[in-house]
Formats: structure tokens, C-alpha cells, sequence
């Protein structure tokens, strides 16, 4: 060992602290790991489908708006095709994707009051629908024109010169009145027509007049000349309830008192 040299000591040990090359799993990429050329080609297809999808919306001839269509789902139709199609204003060869449906149904909302509910439906690949429901009068209030027409929710949205058959009156002599300073002609119109809902079917085929004299004081003129004191709109329920009972009782009495539903009144007859 006396031969070895000094040099040939230290390569030993360095070769020693090395140790020997690398080998097993620590020594390769893992398997799940893509290569770095397989991330770039996914990204740029990422890329291209985006670029494709983006300009098949908005760029290309394929989806746009070529058609529109109105269906009426429920209710009365008294509007036109084309006025609602003039109303809507969609504005036909832009991209489908762009189409702005609120903008839309706003529009029509405003240029038609007659309209209750719009609801505006993309029809892939190019059609979009309308779909509408109009208001229908349940009472008429005379104007200094005609005859404005009031919805269930006591909305005045149309006026006609002459007067609808089979559609009650709606007298407002609220006027001068503190009910009338208070809420105003909208909110008590709005709390005449909530009674109607709660008459009987037998009632309301016979209302003629809804007289409105303030907030809390209602009064139902029948067919007959019969008329019946309904006070205000709060528990008509009930007081359609006591009605249908005491005209059950006494149907040839001619007055009718329910604004205190558990002790209802007649008189005449």
C-alpha cells in the first residue's frame, strides 16, 4: 500500500463523495409530469377553441338574429303582432349571443302598458321569441274621454271611447277626501280591485258598480238594486264569506252590511 500515491488517494475519495450516477425513480421524470412541448400544444389548442367559440358568437354568420316571433301564453289578445314587434325593436342580423334580453322587455313594457309580463326566450340558432301576457280589465273607470280599463292590480292601462260589456263600473268619489290626499288615486284604485278576487262567482257576474266613497269605504251595487257595505279592502275573505251566507239567508233583501264579517246586516226587501 506504500505504492499507492497521494494523488490517487484524493481521486479515490472524491470519487467516493460522489458516489455513483443516479438511478431508479429519483432518477427520472415522473410519469404523470407531461412534457414541457405537450403543455404548449394544450395551451394552444385552449387558445384556438376560445378564438373559435368567440368568433362563431359574435363574428360569424351562423348565429345570428334572423327571426323573431310572438305568442301570446295566456289571457286576452288585443294588441298586434306588429305592434309588439315594433315596440320590441330586436334588432335582427346582430350575433344571438349579444341580444339584450332586459333592454327588450323594457322597452316593451313602457311602449305598451297594455302588457302585463314580457318574457324574452333565445331560440338557438337564430330565433327569439316574445312571449307575452296582456292585462284584462276587471273594472272601468269613466274618464273625461271614455273609459279607462283597470286590471286586478287596480292598473289603469288602457282607455276605450265606449264602454266594455260585462265590465263593472268603477265609481272614485274620493276626491276631496283625506283618503285621497293620503294615498293617492293609484293606491286606492289598487284597493277597490283586491276585492274582487274574493267574491263569489255568484257576485261577481252580478257586480255592476264598485263605489269608492275613501280608503275604508266600499260599496258593492248588484244587479237588483241591491248593494252591499263593504267597508274597507282588509279581510274581504271573510267578508265574501258572510256575504255568500246572508244572501243564502235573505236573497230577496235588498241592503247588505258584512264590514263586521262576524255580524253581517240586512235590510229591505
Amino acid at each position: 500500500m506504500a505504492g499507492v500515491t497521494t494523488a490517487e488517494r484524493g481521486g479515490d475519495r472524491r470519487q467516493s463523495d460522489s458516489g455513483p450516477p443516479p438511478t431508479g425513480p429519483e432518477g427520472r421524470r415522473p410519469r404523470w409530469l407531461p412534457r414541457p412541448w405537450v403543455l404548449l400544444l394544450g395551451a394552444g389548442l385552449l387558445v384556438g377553441l376560445g378564438g373559435f367559440g368567440a368568433w362563431a358568437l359574435y363574428g360569424s354568420d351562423w348565429l345570428r338574429v334572423d327571426r323573431v316571433s310572438v305568442n301570446w301564453t295566456e289571457g286576452p289578445r288585443e294588441l298586434t303582432e306588429e305592434q309588439i314587434l315594433t315596440a320590441a325593436a330586436v334588432p335582427v342580423g346582430s350575433p344571438m349571443a349579444s341580444l339584450d334580453k332586459g333592454a327588450v322587455s323594457e322597452r316593451l313594457l313602457a311602449a305598451l302598458p297594455r302588457l302585463d309580463t314580457v318574457r324574452v326566450v333565445r331560440a338557438w340558432p337564430d330565433g327569439v321569441s316574445l312571449k307575452v301576457v296582456e292585462r284584462e280589465p276587471v273594472l272601468q273607470q269613466p274618464t273625461a274621454d271614455g273609459f279607462a280599463e283597470v286590471d286586478d292590480d287596480g292598473v289603469a292601462f288602457a282607455e276605450s271611447a265606449e264602454a266594455l260589456s260585462g265590465v263593472p263600473l268603477l265609481e272614485l268619489e274620493v276626491a276631496d277626501s283625506p283618503s285621497w290626499r293620503r294615498f293617492g288615486e293609484d293606491r286606492v284604485r289598487a284597493e277597490a280591485a283586491s276585492v274582487l278576487p274574493a267574491l263569489p262567482e255568484s257576485v261577481r257576474s252580478d257586480l255592476e258598480v264598485l263605489r269608492v266613497a275613501s280608503y275604508d269605504s266600499i260599496t258593492l251595487e248588484l244587479s237588483g238594486d241591491r248593494t252591499v257595505r263593504w267597508g274597507s279592502a282588509e279581510d274581504s275573505e271573510a267578508k265574501a264569506a258572510a256575504l255568500e251566507t246572508v244572501l243564502n239567508v235573505a236573497g230577496d233583501a235588498r241592503h247588505f252590511d258584512v264590514q263586521a264579517p262576524s255580524v253581517p246586516a240586512v235590510a229591505g226587501g
